[in-house]
């Protein structure tokens, strides 16, 4: 028999979304050149639509924004970790891991 904590815990955290021990990485899919800006949950997946085009970063740099603004989280939080020229990305977000996975669970309770 193990001890069993209250309380939401990684199980509960979207699909996407990873704790470790200076934030959260965070998995999703960027479509650059689309038609509107957009953030959306599609079947467990985050996919992120932005305008820009995909040269010298301004697609990383837009996508970051994109979450910052959705998240309501400071821009410098963010980084791109693995993906930088691809469009499966896994952007890291700095901060406490379990205040970050409750802010975005709240965004994607209301977007999911």
């Amino acid at each position: 028999m193990g001890i069993r904590l209250a309380g939401p815990g990684p199980l509960s955290d979207p699909s996407f979304l990873r704790r470790g021990p200076s934030g959260v990485t965070v998995e999703l899919r960027v479509q650059p050149r689309a038609r509107r800006t957009a953030l959306e949950l599609s079947e467990a997946v985050l996919k992120a639509a932005v305008t820009t085009p995909p040269e010298d970063g301004k697609a990383n740099a837009a996508v970051i924004a994109l979450l910052a603004e959705a998240w309501r989280l400071p821009k410098s939080a963010f980084t791109v970790i693995k993906g930088a020229t691809g469009r499966n990305k896994t952007i890291g977000v700095a901060g406490d891991p379990a205040s970050l996975a409750e802010r975005i669970g709240v965004w994607v309770k209301g977007h999911g």
